[in-house]
């Protein structure tokens, strides 16, 4: 999907990138926070007078297990679905329609195919949270992160270019890959340091 909405591609579809990018990224970020919020409002009935040390040592448990099944460590396989966005919605629609439509399913994070576990642990956090506020800022910023590598397109008006930028990102794979799992490790330490506190 990446690949599909650039400047090249959009000019094809005689579309604006801007205004479909726009598009993509606030339903992005919109469907997160929408999420982490209805996930924090659960939190809070369902957790209510469970203390901060209780939930942190469940996030930090949560996000080890999260790291093993990433790292392959584990026998676990995470649960998702079968599907992606549907492509035919830019043949079918105008920029803004499928950028927003396409924004959203990624911003839910669960309605297509999930290959880390960080999708997970981000709604799990937000639930933690306890709160509709917190958890809305926790599903904003997933959202909001998400969509953003979609810049990494903004160049791309050949064919040739579009071949550029999707080696360089398949090579850069495997380090974020490892970046995303030491992130995770440094959250799971941070939550275990202040249940300590």
């Amino acid at each position: 999907m990446l690949g599909s909405i650039t400047p090249l591609g959009e000019r094809g579809r005689q579309a604006r990138w801007a205004i479909t990018v726009s598009a993509y990224i606030a339903g992005s970020a919109a469907a997160g926070a929408t999420l982490g919020a209805l996930a924090g409002l659960v939190g809070s009935a369902a957790l209510d007078g469970v203390g901060a040390a209780p939930r942190l040592a469940a996030l930090a448990g949560a996000v080890l297990v999260g790291a093993l099944v990433d790292g392959g460590r584990s026998r676990l396989r995470l649960p998702t679905v079968r599907r992606q966005v549907d492509d035919a919605w830019m043949h079918e629609f105008r920029g803004w329609v499928y950028g927003l439509g396409f924004g959203v399913q990624l911003g839910l994070g669960v309605v297509t195919i999930v290959t880390t576990a960080t999708v997970y642990l981000t709604f799990l956090a937000a639930l933690l949270t306890g709160s509709a506020l917190a958890g809305g800022l926790v599903g904003l910023a997933f959202g909001a992160v998400r969509a953003l590598p979609v810049l990494a397109v903004r160049r791309v008006r050949s064919p040739g270019a579009l071949g550029t930028v999707e080696a360089r990102l398949r090579h850069l794979e495997p380090a974020a890959r490892r970046l995303a799992l030491v992130g995770q490790l440094a959250l799971a330490v941070a939550a275990l340091a202040a249940v300590a506190v």
